[in-house]
């Protein structure tokens, strides 16, 4: 029998495991297990007697007896009159495996969009990110102490479907006050944030090949809930307006669901005009579709009130009204809601407490308290004045260091800006490049369904958590990762 690939995996394993002290013959009972897993000793094998494999390894022949005991306890091997041998339990791998093959994901999720490289790295103009070192963090370890010190036993199990009452009335209090939505507790949901409340929202209100309009370009995320649901996604138009279906659209592709983000289009910043918003209702309405209103940062609007939610315009409306902590507190905290329509809530509810985890209660009774001790409003109002001086720092260091590169577009509003660049090179390409500087530039064409990126060539910033002396320097840098990528685009060519 061949002993080279176990010999040099226990020399391997010693010497990487010297420092961990651990005894030799733990090694040799794993590198024998691992051999006989991976079929590189094969079932039926007699393994070398105890003295010999001892002499070849140098070890103690007690080591040797240790390994083979416990190889017998657990039924790998068997100890024979001519010895041990490798039991036959099914280890061979299948034809597939030998053969190189790998297990493929479902055609369902070929087209998911997955972060690219670095996305969750803490780097200059990642998209979403809040300013987590201006958070109240001292306030909000108060109210998670007082919601355990007021824990019991019950707050430690499954969470029944109407123990997160407290929160769900901070909430709806809330939205109606700021964001005029119609609606009372009984018509929230607790969700883990919005992507948990998207994928409900796909599986429980449509079928598979239902409809779905996306904005385009729009959220991966609402395009990976939909993708998983099998549903077809028809992508709308962006323009100033929001978004912008013809009659075409609602005659030859008509809808269950459609996905906005009617505050600040995602990404392009657009804001959904008041007739805009009053047609989307009425077609909706007529068509039997829903609306899902993604409200992710719309307690960021630089200039002016924040509008009133699509929600609260009509009595009734066919609208899912999604919001989030994520962006408004930290992602971490991983608490969002849904406001459903009133007729919808009891069954929709229902179905949700047998598809979603339940839990977390202590911390959503500290939420509430934050909501109501009055520390949540007083953040946004902090938060709001910051976002704006970092855009303002971040428009302006652009205008002076990257004009005729780039040209900025959409509202004045939220945690992240759009611009166009005003230069032949793919927006992909400058992503690349600034991604070896240090620098997270969403390419804007990714951001588009397959097929749909024409006329789409910019680039995605957030500023939320850059602050605003950092802008000046990191305009400069975006100014060299464009002139590079430029640069290998004209080497490519010649």
């Amino acid at each position: 029998m061949d002993y080279a690939v176990m010999l040099s995996n226990f020399e391997r394993e010693a010497g990487r495991d010297a420092s961990a002290r651990i005894p030799q013959q733990q090694r040799l009972y794993h590198c024998l297990r691992a051999a006989i897993l991976k079929g590189d000793i094969g079932e039926g094998t007699r393994l070398l007697p105890t003295r010999e494999l001892a002499a070849d390894l140098g070890v103690a022949r007690n080591s040797v007896l240790y390994a083979y005991e416990r190889l017998a306890e657990e039924g790998f091997v068997h100890a024979k009159r001519q010895g041990t041998v490798v039991a036959r339990v099914g280890l061979q791998q299948s034809p597939a495996v030998m053969a190189g093959e790998t297990p493929v994901l479902s055609k369902r999720v070929a087209d998911i969009v997955r972060p690219g490289a670095g996305m969750d790295d803490p780097l200059p103009f990642l998209p979403g990110t809040p300013a987590l070192d201006e958070f109240p963090l001292a306030q909000w370890r108060r109210c998670v102490e007082r919601a355990w010190r007021a824990a019991g036993a019950a707050q430690l199990g499954y969470m029944r479907r109407d123990d997160n009452l407290t929160l769900r009335q901070a909430i709806a209090e809330y939205l109606r006050v700021s964001r005029g939505v119609r609606c009372d507790a009984d018509q929230v949901l607790v969700t883990d944030g919005t992507q948990s409340a998207l994928d409900l929202c796909a599986r429980a209100l449509a079928e598979a090949n239902d409809i779905a309009w996306m904005e385009n370009p729009g959220y991966g995320g609402a395009r990976n809930a939909f993708l998983a649901a099998d549903l077809r996604l028809v992508p709308i138009p962006v323009d100033a307006d929001g978004l912008a279906p013809d009659p075409q659209h609602w005659r030859d592709t008509p809808p269950k669901l459609i996905y906005i983000t009617p505050s600040h289009q995602y990404p392009l910043g657009a804001v959904m005009s008041l007739e805009r918003r009053l047609a989307l209702i009425a077609e909706a309405r007529a068509a039997g579709a829903l609306i899902i209103e993604d409200d992710y940062d719309s307690e960021f609007r630089h200039h002016g009130a924040p509008l009133a939610a699509v929600q609260g315009l009509a009595d009734d409306a066919p609208v899912i009204y999604l919001g989030t902590f994520s962006k408004v507190m930290f992602p971490a905290l991983r608490i969002g809601f849904m406001v459903l329509p009133r007729a919808l809530a009891p069954a929709f509810r229902s179905t949700a407490g047998a598809l979603m985890l339940r839990g977390r209660i202590v911390e959503q009774l500290a939420l509430a308290d934050f909501i109501e001790a009055g520390h949540f409003t007083r953040h946004l109002r902090r938060m709001r004045r910051l976002y704006a001086e970092r855009r303002m720092a971040l428009e302006d260091a652009l205008q002076r260091h990257v004009n005729g590169l780039l040209t900025v577009s959409g509202g004045a509003g939220g945690m992240h800006l759009s611009a166009r660049l005003d230069v032949p090179v793919a927006d992909t390409e400058v992503s690349s490049v600034g991604r070896t500087h240090g620098l997270v530039l969403r390419a804007l064409s990714r951001f588009c369904l397959p097929g749909t990126q024409t006329g789409y060539n910019g680039l995605v910033f957030g500023y939320g958590s850059v602050p605003a002396s950092r802008m000046d320097p990191l305009a400069q840098q975006v100014r060299t990762v464009i002139q590079l990528a430029l640069a290998n685009r004209a080497r490519r060519r010649e």
